[in-house]
């Protein structure tokens, strides 16, 4: 992580941070699986010849408010991560966790099932696996 100093005394290299959050606040990803990194939350989507296995890293968030929805071949996750405060005479100098309202989109293969989806939310981790079709399992084909 950057070390960022709370009284900055170089100014060129405070105006160089500034230039460089401004450039990465409008480094978006223009397709449809979502923001590029630094999104909330974070995700891994990997998969096997089963299933599709998707990831998404959301600590501190009530598993009864997220919305997780599959439509044609789209997956969306979405949600509110409600804002937690210190106490009425504390000082905020620095706030970097991320607070409101999210939504994560990712595209799905084809060969996905639908009816086929278990979504687990533990220690903060939302586990979503994603059954694959039984014909595009792979299969033995014997010869005779």
């Amino acid at each position: 992580m950057m070390y960022r100093s709370l009284f900055p005394r170089d100014w060129l290299a405070e105006l160089d941070r500034l230039q460089r959050d401004v450039q990465n606040s409008f480094q978006f990803s223009p397709s449809i699986r979502g923001i590029a990194r630094g999104g909330f939350p974070a995700m891994n989507v990997g998969g096997t010849p089963q299933s599709v296995e998707i990831f998404a890293f959301a600590p501190g968030i009530d598993p009864a408010t997220l919305d997780v929805q599959i439509e044609k071949g789209v997956l969306t996750v979405a949600g509110e991560r409600q804002r937690q405060h210190a106490g009425p005479e504390a000082t905020l100098h620095i706030d970097e966790r991320f607070e409101g309202r999210f939504r994560r989109v990712v595209t799905l293969p084809d060969d996905i099932d639908p009816n086929a989806v278990d979504a687990k939310y533990r220690d903060g981790v939302l586990r979503i696996s994603i059954g694959r079709k039984q014909s595009a399992q792979p299969r033995r084909i014997t010869v005779q």
